[in-house]
């Protein structure tokens, strides 16, 4: 689409760098008053008030997998992609009432070290190390990929590796500080996605509505998507029989029917929210009454996030659908449908849109590779490389490995090694993630009791 970005997006794009990174080193400031310890480096240990645990979950879950990812099964599918955000919502109660208090009366600090306390030493070091490959080669590097490309479109698909590089130096900037850093920055980062994310769906609703109605309501675009796109607004998809096509087949195995509510879901979401160190990390450092009320906030604006990562993709296939996007646009392919929507907006909230994209994927990026350097430090270097290691150099092994977490995810973004782009990025994450989750979940709510 060549570079749709112009000096008064690149204006607003730096207010925003300046002050995240600004915040940033402030924090990171105050906390070198006093001595840094693995826990606090790690866990942010009593530091993260409940609504900063909250938003830096939110900021930490929704990424380019869920504004690139699920604009396009929006795109596809439509609005039963949804249900992973909703379930979420319900799951988190759980965890916040059931999960949290168990993990802090043992004071576990990472997942692995669950794992020892209720089985043993082979078990733990296998997940560390299974983990690990995970975060690395599918969340991280698949983040770090899809939120390159989708600002790459806007900004020119020639710069797509000079993105791929800004993008990192810019998580380092933010995860080399800990999770202190990380958490208070990401209250700014929720803001700027939720404002950024809501302007783009306004904003195109009201497209939707001048190109179909020559209106401009954002209102009246939106009954029009439920007009012109009413299968996009089913929940459920009944079973494909002899005569349903291919891409319903595709859209039922990806959100099969209404047995995903009954099981499926529920595996993947309490193994995700309750299993999951990039998660769990957040809250594992507070107290049970902080660590509750952050959850639970964190499950509050869950439910509101399909209206920001979903209906854009509803809206691009409408437009589509009226000819206003041709198939070059989109690449062939359904990721590219929240990257067309930003294509519409005006100088200035196109800027704030590319900002709120960018916070998505920074925060993200940033507390995932700090749990990948949580679990290699505390699990795995401390436990068998070096048992004697003090704080201070456990805290700069954790900060080596954040960098090296970086550098092999860009050499895997580089030329697409792992094929994320050719599936979608939203089920690629989801075919790995779901595969493992039943086995994981099963020996944790085993261990629990």
């Amino acid at each position: 689409m060549g570079n749709l970005l112009h000096t008064g997006d690149f204006v607003v794009f730096g207010i925003y760098f300046l002050i995240v990174a600004g915040y940033g080193w402030w924090i990171y400031r105050r906390k070198k008053a006093v001595k840094t310890s693995t826990k606090d480096y790690f866990l942010a240990e009593g530091s993260l008030t409940w609504w900063a645990i909250g938003a830096s979950l939110i900021a930490s879950n929704i990424s380019a997998e869920q504004f690139i990812g699920m604009s396009g099964e929006g795109f596809f599918s439509g609005i039963a992609v949804a249900v992973y955000e909703w379930m979420g919502a319900l799951t988190l109660i759980i965890i916040a009432v059931w999960f949290m208090p168990v993990y802090l009366k043992n004071k576990i600090f990472t997942m692995p070290q669950f794992l020892r306390e209720r089985y043993n030493e082979s078990v733990a070091v296998i997940m560390a190390v299974f983990w690990l490959f995970l975060y690395i080669f599918v969340n991280l590097t698949s983040i770090l990929y899809l939120g390159s490309k989708a600002i790459s479109a806007l900004a020119g698909h020639e710069n797509f590796h000079i993105i791929l590089v800004l993008l990192s130096v810019f998580v380092l900037v933010i995860a080399l500080g800990g999770m202190k850093v990380i958490g208070y920055t990401d209250v700014i980062q929720v803001a700027v996605l939720i404002a950024g994310g809501l302007v783009a769906v306004w904003l195109a609703l009201q497209k939707v509505d001048e190109v179909v109605n020559h209106g401009n309501s954002a209102l009246s675009g939106f009954k029009t998507l439920m007009a012109q796109a009413p299968d996009h607004f089913h929940m459920i998809f009944a079973k494909p029989n002899a005569t349903s096509s291919a891409d319903y087949v595709t859209k039922y195995i990806a959100l099969p029917g209404i047995t995903m509510y009954f099981a499926g879901q529920w595996i993947a979401n309490l193994n995700y929210w309750g299993c999951n160190q990039y998660i769990t990390q957040r809250a594992l450092g507070a107290n049970l009454q902080t660590a509750r009320k952050g959850i639970l906030f964190a499950g509050f604006i869950k439910i509101f996030m399909p209206v920001i990562v979903m209906l854009p993709g509803i809206a691009a296939f409408v437009l589509y659908k009226n000819g206003y996007f041709d198939a070059a646009t989109f690449g062939g392919k359904k990721d590219g449908a929240y990257g067309a929507i930003l294509s519409l907006l005006p100088v200035g909230m196109k800027g704030l849109s590319v900002a709120a994209l960018t916070a998505a994927i920074v925060a993200s990026l940033a507390g995932k590779v700090n749990s990948i350097s949580t679990i290699f430090t505390l699990d795995i270097y401390h436990k068998y490389f070096n048992t004697k290691a003090d704080e201070k150099k456990m805290v700069w092994i954790g900060r080596l490995t954040i960098l090296f977490a970086i550098l092999i995810a860009i050499a895997c973004c580089w030329e697409d090694l792992l094929g994320i782009g050719k599936e979608g990025g939203f089920i690629f994450i989801q075919k790995y993630t779901g595969f493992i989750s039943p086995g994981i979940f099963a020996m944790f709510i085993l261990g629990m009791f």
